[in-house]
């Protein structure tokens, strides 16, 4: 170990280090929704919020495919993508 380590271009309270292409938010799920993403995650062996990341992508990916048919994605559109996840286990 060294007597003094130079820490003049730290950053206070910063990620060590950074997520490229993602940011961190807070956001409020139903239990049930989090309980079901949880338990898939520790049968498949990954994160749950990771799971959570790739049904939103195909939420997002489906949006995009009907960009042509004009649908957005609204709070149906993913309620019914995450229903539909919840019922497949």
């Amino acid at each position: 170990m060294r007597k003094e380590y130079d820490f003049s271009n730290g950053k206070r309270g910063g990620a060590v280090i950074s997520s490229t292409g993602k940011t961190r938010i807070t956001i409020m799920l139903d239990d049930e929704v989090i309980d079901f993403f949880r338990a898939r995650a520790e049968a498949l062996g990954a994160g749950y919020q990771t799971l959570i990341n790739t049904a939103l992508r195909a939420v997002v990916a489906d949006a995009a495919s009907q960009d042509a048919e004009d649908k957005p994605i609204t709070v149906a559109t993913l309620r019914k993508v995450l229903r539909e996840e919840l019922h497949t286990a």
